[in-house]
């Protein structure tokens, strides 16, 4: 098969790395792909919010599979011009893609089939959610409605500070966006993947993330500092509870709706008492998430993938190893604030990688033959392991073999579970 994945981050170098294991992968193009991913996959500069673009490429390279790993580009529709134009695709509609574009739709969605959430308001005018933040109390969520790359959440411990986040948003620090006001839930945090082609749904795997920047989980939110998997909060029968009581009435509201989601569901949840509530919706696999999942199911989340795209998740299976994973972020300094590109990263490529460290490139390009840094989250340095122990050594262990005195990374990643 020619493969075609949308992307150039962490997720997207994962993916291609798990992908390229498999032996039905003949050609595998990652646009526009970074310098760690042009090691397993050829790149390609492309535009990939631009429908035309995408499908012309498409057309062009004969590809069977088209692999959306961001959300602009579900968001901008690229799936439906892709399924439009007969490509086998993985990743929702622009419409079901909703479920994270809008925090609105999401709130409505879960209103409408029962599923468990903080209770929520929206607002399009300042004074009136500063007023509501008053009247409520602090600690409170304010949200970003729109899509703000996993930063458009202030968790406000005072009424002043959610103030503040409210005027940052109507200020257009996320574009031209309304509020999402939500009740703070208190308990632990865990990630729950699941795929669904529509009808059918396959839990693929748990992880938790480190979302603050500081270590003991202090500072701004990011996009993330670092994951685990699987997520020990979530056991079996908690994972059974959040797909009757979550999942499945979700994918029935979408499919009632007229709107089918077929893609990866990832379900933020927050869990306490042994129940757990949704958080929010993410229509793609998480980054850095996706790092551990990627390294622990390996070449067959190809199958997996296809099946979903397929309509065919009735008959799949997920093959799990009694294992762990975890990856810490390597990040510019400065992140998630303002940071500086282009510093030479070495020790790169003496890195022993195989199916148990890999350091997967997020946001790298390639000067003069030299890896440079292009983003704010720079390298997802990952280990696998018998146990989290073992992971956490493999995983930072790359990190004290990468030279970059330019970048930081949290030391704390898995203190919860470990």
């Amino acid at each position: 098969m020619n493969i075609l994945i949308l992307g150039g981050g962490g997720r997207e170098h994962a993916l291609a790395w798990a992908i390229r294991q498999n032996p039905k992968c003949d050609r595998l193009i990652v646009a526009p792909g970074n310098a760690g991913i042009a090691n397993v996959a050829e790149c390609a500069a492309l535009n990939i919010e631009s429908r035309a673009d995408v499908l012309e490429f498409a057309q062009q390279n004969a590809i069977d599979f088209v692999v959306i790993g961001p959300e602009a580009p579900l968001a901008a529709g690229v799936s439906d011009a892709l399924r439009d134009a007969g490509f086998l695709t993985f990743g929702p509609s622009q419409a079901a893609a909703q479920l994270e574009a809008s925090k609105t739709f999401t709130k409505e969605v879960c209103d409408a089939c029962n599923a468990p959430t903080a209770a929520w308001a929206r607002f399009d005018n300042g004074a009136e959610a500063r007023d509501y933040v008053t009247a409520q109390g602090a600690p409170i969520v304010i949200k970003a409605d729109g899509l703000a790359a996993g930063k458009g959440v202030t968790v406000a411990e005072t009424i002043e500070q959610a103030h503040g986040a409210i005027d940052a948003i109507f200020d257009g620090e996320f574009g031209d966006t309304s509020v999402v006001i939500e009740e703070f839930m208190e308990g632990e945090e865990a990630s729950f993947f699941i795929l669904s082609d529509g009808t059918d749904c396959l839990p693929v795997g748990t992880a938790q993330d480190h979302k603050r920047v500081g270590e003991g989980d202090t500072g701004p939110n990011t996009g993330g500092m670092g994951a685990y998997s699987p997520a020990p909060v979530l056991t079996e029968a908690l994972q059974d509870q959040v797909m009757e009581r979550i999942v499945r009435p979700t994918v029935a509201e979408m499919a009632r709706r007229g709107t089918p989601f077929q893609g990866v569901l990832y379900a933020g949840l927050m869990i306490k008492d042994g129940t757990a509530r949704l958080v929010e919706y993410n229509v793609r696999f998480g980054d850095p998430e996706c790092q551990v999942l990627m390294m622990r199911l390996g070449g067959q989340i190809l199958d997996l993938l296809l099946a979903c795209a397929e309509g065919q998740l009735a008959q799949a299976r997920v093959s799990w190893a009694d294992d762990h994973a975890m990856t810490v972020v390597m990040a510019a300094k400065g992140y998630p604030g303002a940071y500086e590109k282009g510093s030479v990263i070495g020790g790169l490529k003496d890195l022993q990688e195989d199916s148990f460290q890999m350091t997967f490139h997020a946001g790298t390009a390639d000067r003069d033959g030299a890896t440079v840094a292009a983003g704010g989250r720079v390298l997802t340095c990952t280990g696998r392991g018998a146990n989290l122990s073992q992971a956490h050594q493999r995983a930072y262990a790359q990190v004290e073999a990468i030279d970059w005195p330019q970048g930081f990374c949290r030391r704390d990643i898995g203190w919860r579970a470990l």
